[in-house]
């Protein structure tokens, strides 16, 4: 059963978020644990990279290239839309921090799955990673909240166990671990390692029904909202690197479209105000089924 789930992995994300939909007390209940299953996600992933090869596309200009499009790139057009939008303040600032959140860190494991090159995924979900925490210091700054300040200790402890502490570990073990006994572990476990991405479109779908459920009308606008924006973030990265093949577009399609929004809101917290975790429940559904459309797409390319 496990395998056959593994195999078809890409429609089953966007089954877990329909059924976090359908489930909102399951979902509530499994969102106090997903920082847990994010910081599991990211040091399996890290482990299951060789650094030399992921180092190799780090130092080149060609990732960080993508990651300042990915983040600083899609920022600067939304704000230029707001001009003739004028969207409200609350619902502005979630949009830039979902615009700011780097690549989700299944993205590799999607990738993989897709047939295309998880290493320099890899790459740009490090960069889009690392380059977060300074691009939601100036979206706070560009839209602040009326009740939140910027808390310079806390905001660098969550940084500190969120971002810094899996690239930190990982080195570690791979320092203290023999290289035959960390490829036993991850033979055991890289094949499993998708599934905690179901844990990610279940557990924060469960903020989107509760607005639903209190303004429906309110729940079809960000759900308009969430799909618009990532058709943008998709066909954006696809159309600024189709002239490096059909492959490097998709790859940078689909870590484009797939954002870490979870990353985001553990890391900022209170300064996202109240739009952001229902905006981030609505990008579940567009964001988990790109996966999949992906897929076709690539058949018909």
């Amino acid at each position: 059963m496990i395998a056959f789930v593994v195999r078809h992995s890409l429609p089953f994300m966007f089954v877990a978020a329909l059924l976090g939909f359908a489930l909102p007390d399951a979902s509530a209940s499994v969102f106090p644990f997903l920082p847990y299953v994010l910081f599991s996600l990211m040091l399996l992933t890290l482990l299951s990279m060789q650094p030399s090869k992921v180092l190799r596309y780090l130092i080149g200009t060609k990732v960080w290239c993508y990651s300042l499009i990915h983040g600083a790139g899609f920022m600067a057009l939304l704000s230029f839309l707001n001009v003739f939008i004028s969207m409200d303040s609350d619902l502005m600032l979630a949009v830039m921090a979902v615009a700011a959140t780097g690549s989700l860190f299944a993205t590799p494991a999607i990738v993989r799955a897709l047939g295309f090159d998880a290493i320099e995924a890899m790459a740009m979900t490090i960069a889009t990673t690392l380059l977060l925490p300074f691009l939601i210091i100036l979206t706070v700054y560009w839209y602040p909240t009326s009740n939140a300040e910027l808390d310079l200790v806390a905001y660098g402890l969550r940084l500190l166990i969120f971002i810094i502490s899996p690239l930190v570990l990982s080195h570690l073990l791979r320092r203290l671990l023999s290289a035959n006994t960390l490829d036993r572990i991850l033979m055991r476990t890289s094949k499993y390692t998708i599934l905690l991405v179901f844990a990610f479109p279940f557990g924060l779908i469960g903020y989107f029904r509760n607005l639903w459920d209190q303004n429906s009308i309110l729940a079809y606008q960000y759900l308009l909202i969430a799909f618009l924006l990532s058709a943008l973030f998709f066909l954006g990265a696809m159309s600024v690197y189709w002239r490096f093949g059909k492959e490097a577009a998709l790859t940078a399609a689909i870590t484009s479209g797939n954002r870490n929004v979870l990353l985001t809101f553990t890391i900022a917290s209170g300064l996202l105000g109240p739009a952001f975790l229902p905006l981030a429940g609505a990008m579940q559904l567009p964001m988990y089924l790109l996966p999949a459309l992906t897929k076709l797409l690539h058949r018909k390319l």
